[in-house]
This record gives structure tokens, C-alpha cells and sequence, in this order.
């Protein structure tokens, strides 16, 4: 897969080169601007280049403590690019010709928070007014550095047009690895993507009733809220609320909304009940002791999903006992926002929603500090430019940018070719550029959880998010056509490291894969043969079985996992029972079995991760359920949560 994509590479810088001008004064023309995703603002050019070399090194000044750290990343990332790390040095008087300077100038406000100054001569220099804009300057060296082996003398000033250039992943319900998650921040700062909105469930430990997996614990959102910083990302979680709510309200059935004929609605809360609000507001603040962020995002999308309002008739006569005969059921809703708003500004933070539920037909006003992001586009609902009177901050984060598993994908080339900006709402376009417009994202959903794998949502993801950065920095197209822009986006490629891990860690064969889980681990039941081998037969439960002799062929599959099939049967190793959530086996203790291969998109649950443990040991890791095989009663192989069990550990001893 690597050798197609460096093959892709040289095969796309060489058109590139054909259609940059060459003339007989080329020696002399100015150099034209570097072709980087997102494109530069502006650009001055020089002459000449300029090569990085065993002497280059890195200047920055003696107590930019944050200004070293990314330096020092910077370094690798440059052996990655030429072979040579360059040293990093504190102090800038020094510098000689071939070295890097990066240096914060707090003066600098022509470059806001995010801009910097790269100024590329003998010595390259890149100033910002923050650390930030330092940081986003060395993205460009390194994208420049992906295709060519010395940077153009030159001089930009390159500040981005959107305050937020945003990013969303719904990991509700289902559980998106921490790894996948590290590879998109970094690909995200290479782009310069600045916000991740994760609609994460943190393990609670002040409501267990709410815990199945799916979840996230504390060390995970604390290790997410650190990747964040360390990319200059700003986290922005949600707990969606009061509707899509059913991730926790499943044992909490008293706080459920219940319609006009007795039936309780497990996604919707009971906006009434002041315990319903404590409980949301509980959820809330155990969740934002271990997230980083300025932010609270409460959805508040699709609370009447395929019903009315008239279907709770206790929800206008609350709204009129409290607002008076004129109140509509909307005023409850929007109370409730506002009252959660209240609630997370005592916190410190600012409140985020979705534009769904604003129709307009409340009496009391939505409080205009909440930001609210528009993504839908219908007739009754609130336009942006109505948003912007009222006072809201508003992000574009239409439809047309949704990434959905196993659904609807943005079509990139048509944004590209019709000039998508984040002007363009569902419903509106903007004449001219709102101060309050602050940027747009591209969304990802799971709504059929198994319809993609991880590594397909990162394949699909891979234009989005470069069509995302260009047109959220500001600058001009690069490219005329898509097919082009497609061509630069592969020539640069992906941040430096985020190919390092080896997806498929083993060849194809087959293997004995025997338990070496050491004995007192955590959780696991005592007694059998801890050196018992996986082994399963058809229509049983996969288990640990001492003295066996079975055996797995492992088959390699075209998005980096593997199946596992029993050798001389056509049976494979899955994951199919048990509770199910947007299509997805996620109930912990549920079994392993085999069933018929099948290369088909529903029989994903078939694929396996092999992450690598001590000693060269390997755990088996459901690729859509992300649950590692794991030693359960009766010694059979069972899925469960890795915080509550130990995974089991194999060797894998290769027979062929």
C-alpha cells in the first residue's frame, strides 16, 4: 500500500512540474508559491532554494517552553522528511546560514492567533504571534518538504480567514480506537485543522446505571485531552441532550420522556422534571473534570425525531405554567438550553448546539451567547443569517460535509468544482463574510457502526479534510480542476508519522494462536490450561482449549485487518452475539463464534486487529467492535471492556 502511494507520489509531483512554466529567464523569475494544503494567503518569491542539511539546526528562544516542545517533535518529523535531525538549540543570535529559526513576537498582531511569517533566505525564519502560528509554519515546511528536497526562497504571510476549522467524530454508542483518534490530530495539524468535536460517553463513576461499552474512561479523555494540546487542537465534547439521550437513560427509566398514551421514549429526557435536569447537569460536570476544553456541546438536535410536540401534552402546559398562556412547547425546549447554558458558564465554559430545534416559534429567547452549528437546511427552521441577527456565533457544519458509515459521503469534487465556502449554508448563502461566521467542519457518523471500518472512514475522510482546510484558511485554489487538486493532496500526503504503525503486523499463513495471558491478571477466571490454544468449532462458541491442536488461517484484507478462518473449514472467527447497537455486537461477555467468510460489507464484525503486546505477543481486537478477545467463564473466548478485564495475550506460532 506504501509503494502505490510513493509510486502515486512521484507520478504526481512530475505532473506538477510539467505544468509549471519554464522559460529561458526561469534562473532568474521569482519563485512561484509552494503548492501546500491549505494553499498560502500570500506569497513574495525569491530565487534559489534552500536545502536543509547535518548542519541545519533549530533556533528558538531560551523560555518558549511550548515553542521547544514542538520543536523537538518538529526535529523527528524533518528526519522523517531529508534523513537528517537537525539539534535544537535555545538562543537566536547564533543562527547561520541553513538553520531554522522559530521565534514568538507577541507584537506580531498582523498575525492574529493562528498566522505566522515564513521567510525563507539563507537562514529560514518562522514568527508568530503565538506558539500556534509558529507551530502551523513548520506544517508548511514539512508539506513543502513532502515533494521537493529544498524550500524556495521566499516570503508569505500567511493568516487563516476562520477562527474554527473543525473536525467532528460521533463516537456515540459505538467505540472509536484512541489510535485512530492520534492519527486524525495528527493529520489534522498538518492541515491545520484546529477543532475536534467528539461526542464521547466518559465512563461514570457517578452513574453506573449508565456504563456499557462504548464508553471512554477518564485516563482515555485525559490521554485525548493531552494529543489535543499537543496538536494545537481545541476539544469541543458532547453529551447530546435531551434527545439522542439513550446511551443513559437506559437504566433510568423514570426520567424518560412518556407520550400522551403511556409509552416512555428511551432517546428523549423529560425536559420537565428538575431531576432530569441535575441528572443531565451531573453527567456534565463529571465529564468536564477530565476534558480539556473551553467548550460544551449539548446537541440538542432532533429532540422530536419522527413525532410532535403534540404527543407531550405535559410539555405545553409546563412551558404556560412557567412563561404564561402565550408559551409554546418550544419555550421548554429552549428554557432547558438555556438553563444548561447557565449551568456550563458557571463552569467556565462556552455552550454549543445544533440548529434543528430552533424553529422560531418560541416566545423566550435563546440565550445569543450560545454558538450554534447549522447543519440543517429545512424550510421552518432558522436561517444563519437570522442566527447572526439574534447575536449566536454560528459554524457551518452542513449536511453536505457529513462522513457516514455505511450512508451518505460528501461529494468533494462537486464542493471543489462549484466553489464550496463556508458561506454556503443548507438553506442560505451568505453575501459577504459575517464576523460571527466562525468556520465550518466536516462531520462523521456512525449510523450503521459496521457499515465502515476505521481505516475506511480514514480513506474516505482523506480529501474531505484537505477540501475542509483550503476553503476554512482562505486561501486561492491550488489546482484548476479536482483531478489535480486530488494529485497535490497525495503528493503531500499525510503528516510525518502517521504511517509508522503496521497496521498487519503478521504474513498471511497459518497459525496456532496459544494463550499466554500470565496468570493473575485482572479479572480473569481462575483455572484451565493458561497455554490453552484459541480454538472454536461451526456453531459453538470459540474458547480456550487445553491440548488442542487447532489452528487459523490468517487472511489479510484490503483495509489493513485480518480474518481469522478455521483451518480446512470455511468458518470464520466474529463477533454476532449479544445486544446491539447502530448495528454493532457491543454487549460485554458476549461470545465469539464462527460463521460462514465472507468478504461482504455486512460481515465487517469478521475482521481483526492484532495489536502488539509484550514479548511479541499479540491481543485480538474486533475491528468493529473494538473488544479484545478476552478469557471468560467456562474458559470460553467472550468480548469485554479491556478496563474491566485483562485481554488475553496470544503468541502466534506460525505452522506453514
Amino acid at each position: 500500500m506504501k509503494v502505490v502511494r510513493r509510486t502515486f507520489v512521484v507520478v504526481a509531483a512530475f505532473l506538477l512540474l510539467l505544468a509549471t512554466p519554464v522559460g529561458v529567464a526561469s534562473a532568474t523569475a521569482p519563485n512561484p508559491p509552494p503548492q501546500v494544503i491549505p494553499s498560502l494567503t500570500n506569497w513574495s518569491g525569491g530565487q534559489g532554494t534552500v536545502t536543509l542539511s547535518t548542519r541545519t539546526r533549530i533556533l528558538v528562544q531560551p523560555r518558549a517552553v511550548r515553542v521547544h516542545q514542538d520543536a523537538l517533535e518538529f526535529a523527528r518529523e524533518l528526519e522523517e522528511r531529508t534523513g537528517h535531525r537537525p539539534r535544537v538549540v535555545r538562543g537566536l543570535a547564533a543562527a547561520r546560514p541553513g538553520d531554522l529559526v522559530l521565534e514568538v513576537d507577541p507584537q506580531r498582531h498582523d498575525l492574529g492567533g493562528e498566522g505566522y511569517d515564513l521567510h525563507i533566505d539563507d537562514v529560514v525564519h518562522v514568527t508568530g504571534a503565538t506558539p500556534t502560528g509558529v507551530f502551523y509554519g513548520t506544517r508548511t515546511i514539512l508539506q513543502v518538504l513532502a515533494t521537493t528536497d529544498a524550500l524556495p526562497r521566499g516570503r508569505t504571510i500567511d493568516v487563516p480567514t476562520y477562527p474554527e476549522r473543525g473536525v467532528g467524530v460521533c463516537a456515540c454508542y459505538i467505540h472509536v480506537s484512541m489510535a485512530w483518534f492520534e492519527r486524525l490530530m495528527r493529520d489534522m495539524a498538518y492541515l491545520k485543522l484546529n477543532q475536534l468535536w467528539i461526542e464521547a460517553k466518559v465512563k461514570s463513576d457517578r452513574y453506573p446505571g449508565t456504563v456499557f461499552w462504548g464508553y471512554y474512561t477518564k485516563d482515555e479523555v485525559r490521554r485525548l485531552s493531552a494529543l489535543a494540546r499537543k496538536y494545537h487542537i481545541t476539544l469541543v465534547p458532547e453529551i447530546n441532550s435531551p434527545g439522542h439521550i439513550d446511551p443513559y437513560l437506559e437504566n433510568y427509566p423514570e426520567l424518560q420522556l412518556v407520550d400522551r398514551y403511556g409509552n416512555r421514549q428511551p432517546s428523549r429526557l423529560d425536559i420537565t422534571k428538575p431531576e432530569a435536569f441535575d441528572f443531565l447537569t451531573g453527567l456534565i460536570d463529571e465529564a468536564l473534570e477530565v476534558w480539556d476544553t473551553p467548550y460544551w456541546h449539548m446537541g440538542a438536535d432532533e429532540y422530536m425525531l419522527g413525532s410532535a410536540y403534540e404527543d407531550y401534552p405535559h410539555i405545553l402546559e409546563y412551558a404556560r405554567e412557567k412563561f404564561g398562556p402565550d408559551a409554546t412547547p418550544q419555550d421548554a425546549f429552549v428554557d432547558f438550553i438555556n438553563r444548561v447554558n447557565a449551568h456550563v458558564k458557571s463552569k467556565g465554559k462556552t455552550l454549543r448546539i445544533w440548529n434543528d430545534g430552533l424553529a422560531g416559534e418560541n416566545t423566550i429567547p435563546l440565550d445569543p451567547d450560545i454558538v450554534v452549528e447549522h447543519w440543517d437546511g429545512r424550510s421552518h427552521i432558522l436561517r444563519p443569517s437570522q442566527l447572526l441577527e439574534a447575536g449566536h456565533r454560528v459554524m457551518n457544519s452542513s449536511y453536505a460535509l457529513y462522513l457516514v458509515r455505511g450512508g451518505f459521503q460528501t461529494d468533494t469534487r462537486q464542493l471543489y468544482e462549484t466553489d464550496w465556502t463556508p458561506l454556503r449554508f443548507e438553506n442560505e448563502t451568505l453575501t459577504a463574510r459575517h464576523p460571527d461566521l466562525t468556520g465550518a467542519k466536516i462531520t462523521m457518523w456512525p449510523d450503521n457502526g459496521r457499515g465502515h471500518t476505521e481505516n475506511e472512514v480514514e480513506v474516505q475522510a482523506f480529501m474531505p479534510l484537505r477540501h475542509l482546510a483550503l476553503t476554512t484558511w482562505g486561501g486561492p485554489k491550488p489546482t484548476d480542476s479536482y483531478d489535480e487538486f486530488v494529485a497535490l493532496a497525495e503528493a503531500i500526503g499525510h503528516a510525518p508519522g502517521w504511517e509508522n504503525i503496521d497496521r498487519q503486523p503478521l504474513p498471511a499463513g497459518t497459525y496456532a494462536f496459544v494463550d499466554v495471558t500470565p496468570k493473575g491478571a485482572r479479572d480473569v477466571p481462575p483455572g484451565g490450561d493458561r497455554l490453552a490454544p484459541l480454538a472454536a468449532e461451526p456453531g459453538a462458541a470459540a474458547g480456550f482449549v487445553a491440548g488442542s491442536s487447532a489452528t487459523w488461517d490468517l487472511l489479510p484484507t484490503s483495509d489493513g485487518y485480518y480474518r481469522l478462518r478455521s483451518t480446512g473449514t470455511d468458518v470464520c472467527l466474529t463477533i454476532e452475539e449479544g445486544r446491539r447497537y447502530l448495528n454493532v455486537p457491543l454487549e460485554a461477555g458476549a461470545p465469539f463464534t464462527l460463521i460462514e467468510c465472507s468478504t461482504a460489507a455486512s460481515q465487517k464484525t469478521q475482521r481483526w486487529q492484532l495489536v502488539p503486546g509484550p514479548g511479541g505477543a499479540v491481543r485480538l481486537v474486533n475491528a468493529v467492535s473494538q473488544l479484545p478477545v478476552t478469557r471468560g467463564e467456562a474458559d470460553v473466548a467472550v468480548q469485554m471492556p479491556p478496563d474491566e478485564r485483562t485481554p488475553a495475550l496470544f503468541t502466534a506460532v506460525p505452522l506453514d
